[in-house]
This record gives structure tokens, sequence and C-alpha cells, in this order.
């Protein structure tokens, strides 16, 4: 069977099973969970399937590594707390409209950025691609990302564990450097699993995978709605004078 079509009919099953747990959890942060999930099961069921090239196994085996990360990540995050403040909003705005919203809005368009994020997976898998420079060159880049993608939420999550440091904005460690060390790291492993699947003869087409993370997190749903929420705290426009938005870099004087 096509990768293709095997990757759509896994994150078919993938939305569906969430959008039901979200409603015997009544809240929709089940689908932050279950996020890097999905890229997990694809590669799994591509690997059941046959699919075993060396390129593909250095990028599933990645993209298991993330997935794995960042579902535990959330969980932790959300464990015994109430739900993420953007999904309450959701509930007040929607109304009655709510659960077919939650399906289309959240669980369905999570569902096909899912599919044209995870292209360097399947893409990597149709044919396979010889193993170059640029291979070397994205795990690099993909290690760089997943240490500061892990390193920054753990430090970020000692900081808030702090009671002292209830109401400060986090400032050390990688977030001296950069103010969304964790979105830097998302973006470059993105990358570097791009650079390790265009050896394929239509690996390029998996750029679309981190245009859309990057044009996401820089635009969308990440930086933007982080930084709106600090809007007009005295600490947070100091911190944004002198800190890097997103590329690490030694603070200004």
């Amino acid at each position: 069977m096509n990768p293709i079509i095997i990757s759509i009919l896994v994150i078919l099953i993938h939305v569906h099973i969430g959008f039901l747990l979200s409603l015997i959890k009544k809240r929709n942060d089940v689908a932050d969970i279950l996020w890097g999930i999905g890229f997990i099961l694809i590669s799994i069921s591509l690997y059941i399937f046959g699919y075993r090239n060396l390129n593909f196994l250095i990028i599933s085996i990645m993209v298991f590594i993330w997935g794995l990360r960042l579902s535990i990540h959330v969980y932790s995050r959300n464990k015994n707390k109430k739900e993420d403040y953007r999904y309450i909003e959701m509930k007040e705005k929607w109304g009655k409209n709510f659960y077919i919203n939650s399906y289309i809005q959240v669980f369905l368009i999570q569902g096909i950025l899912s599919l044209i994020i995870a292209s360097p997976v399947y893409l990597s898998a149709l044919i396979s691609p010889s193993f170059r420079s640029t291979t070397i060159l994205g795990i690099i880049l993909w290690i760089i990302g997943f240490i500061f993608e892990s390193v920054g939420d753990h430090q970020l999550n000692l900081f808030l564990k702090n009671p002292e440091n209830k109401g400060r904005i986090m400032q050390s460690g990688l977030w001296k450097f950069t103010r969304h060390p964790n979105y830097f790291g998302e973006i470059s492993q993105w990358w570097g699993l791009f650079l390790v699947c265009i050896s394929a003869p239509l690996g390029f087409l998996s750029i679309i995978s981190p245009l859309t993370i990057t044009y996401l997190l820089l635009y969308v749903s990440g930086i933007p709605l982080l930084e709106k929420r600090y809007e007009g705290n005295p600490e947070y426009e100091e911190y944004k004078r002198k800190t890097s938005v997103l590329i690490p870099l030694f603070p200004r004087k």
C-alpha cells in the first residue's frame, strides 16, 4: 500500500479517537497530548507495511523520540490542572455549536496539519534515498533542536514549580538567549528532518513540513499567542527589549 494512503488512514483514525477522548474527558486539550502520538503512529504503520530504508528509519527514530517526549511533557504539564485557557475561550465563543466546531477546528484541522508536517516521514519511505552530507547535517540540526526544546521545557517547568517565581518571567538558562527556546528547537528539528529526507527523489516536496511549522509558530498559534498574553507586563517588556524572539543570541545591553 502507498505510504501516503497509509498515513491518511492512520491520521483519520487518530483524529476520531482523539475527538472521542475529548468528549469523554470533557476537555479539548487532549489534542495537544495526542499531537506527537499521531506522527509516531504513521512511522510505526509504515514500518509494519515494510518500509524500512535507512533514511526512513533515521527519520522514524527521531520522530518517535520527539513525539514521545512532547506527549509526556504536555501530559505532565496538564495533569491535575484545569483545561488550557485557549480551549476554555473556544467553549465560551462557540456555545451551542461547540461540538461541531471542536471536531472541525481542533481535531480535523490538526489531522490535516499532521499530514502536511509528517511529509518527511512518508516521502522518505516512497523510494529509498541515498545517505548524503545533507543527511548528516539534518541529524546534527535535529539534535540541536531536540536539546533546545527538551532543555528549554525542563528549565521552564522547574522555574514554574518554584513558588518564589510566581508572577515572574523566566530569563535564565536557554531563556536568557531566546524568548522561545522550545519553539526554536521545534522548528530546528523539522528543518533537520527535511534535510534527511531531501536525498529521496521526491524529498524536496517535504519542505512544506518545516515551512508550515515555522509559519504556525511564528505567526499563528505559537509566539503571537504567548506574547499577547504578557502584553503590558513591565518585566516582560524589558525582557522582550533585550532578548531575541527566536534565534539564540546574547542579550542586548
